[in-house]
């Protein structure tokens, strides 16, 4: 089967194309936020149609992972806290009427636990809690194989947890949530630097890794998951992130609790949404949706 998977976040939206499984085509740009969803939009068929026309790729099934929350049911974008614009954008309708293909589309969270479920650091971990620590942060939950959404598609939205209840206010209206204190955005407005050089820092990674190991803990407390596995552009730093986490979340963890810690990095990188994509578009032939 032929899927057209995107990606679509804060920071920047990548496109693939896959024919039998296979990853065949792929291209990564920065998100234009001050453009919003008109000028990714027309980012995004100018790419298909070069693919369409120069490449021969026509798909038959589309996947989107969107960088924010959305109403899986009715697949439309709940908002994005990044990038203005997007409510009631129909980015679904607009993306079929594109490529002539059904799509479907869930938050970009759900769809990387996906992609890492079912291709990557996830296989063989079940239940398993997958987080994006990126632009922003997110959580997903693949149970039994399939994503666990809640009764109303915002299952995982770990990012706004209270983590720090009287701290810096966040964009989401609230103060001190997960994603204030750990990702990457405000890491970089907080400090002045980029976050992956904030990690090069080990005194600097010392003091991070105890408010990122308290939502952690929320998570193996709450769901008690085989595995996490976390991806994004802040999981690139690798051990130097991994192992001084791994000593805190244990420090944290609750004494009588036997509840597993295994926290691992991702282990499609940049790809674990766009794979997650591929997934969902299979999905729908299993299930008969068009």
């Amino acid at each position: 089967m032929r899927v057209f998977a995107l990606d679509i976040g804060g920071t920047k939206f990548s496109l693939a194309a896959f024919e039998g499984g296979r990853l065949i085509l792929r291209e990564t740009r920065p998100t234009d936020r001050a453009g919003g969803p008109a000028a990714m939009f027309a980012q995004i068929d100018e790419i298909f149609t070069v693919w369409r026309d120069k490449r021969a790729f026509q798909p038959e099934r589309c996947g989107i992972g969107f960088g924010g929350p959305v109403d899986f049911p009715s697949q439309s974008v709940t908002l994005s806290t990044h990038v203005e614009g997007w409510v009631k954008y129909p980015l679904v309708a607009n993306i079929k009427a594109l490529t002539g293909a059904p799509a479907i589309m869930d938050n970009d969270a759900n769809v990387g636990a996906l992609g890492e479920a079912r291709y990557g650091a996830g296989r063989g971990a079940d239940p398993l809690f997958y987080m994006t620590l990126s632009t922003g942060i997110g959580g997903g939950i693949v149970h039994r194989g399939e994503i666990y959404r809640g009764a109303d598609s915002y299952a995982g939205e770990i990012g706004h947890l209270n983590i720090e209840p009287e701290g810096p206010d966040c964009l989401c209206g609230s103060r001190g949530c997960y994603e204030r204190m750990c990702c990457g955005l405000w890491l970089e407005r907080d400090y002045a630097k980029p976050a992956h050089e904030l990690l090069c820092d080990e005194q600097f990674v010392r003091k991070y890794v105890v408010h990122l190991a308290r939502g952690l803990k929320a998570a193996l407390m709450l769901l008690n998951p085989a595995r996490i596995v976390i991806g994004g552009g802040l999981s690139k730093a690798g051990d130097r992130l991994f192992v001084p986490l791994r000593e805190e979340l244990s420090r944290q963890m609750t004494a009588w609790s036997r509840a597993r810690r295994d926290v691992a990095p991702a282990h499609l990188g940049d790809d674990s949404v766009l794979y997650g994509c591929l997934a969902l578009a299979e999905s729908m032939v299993r299930q008969n949706l068009e």
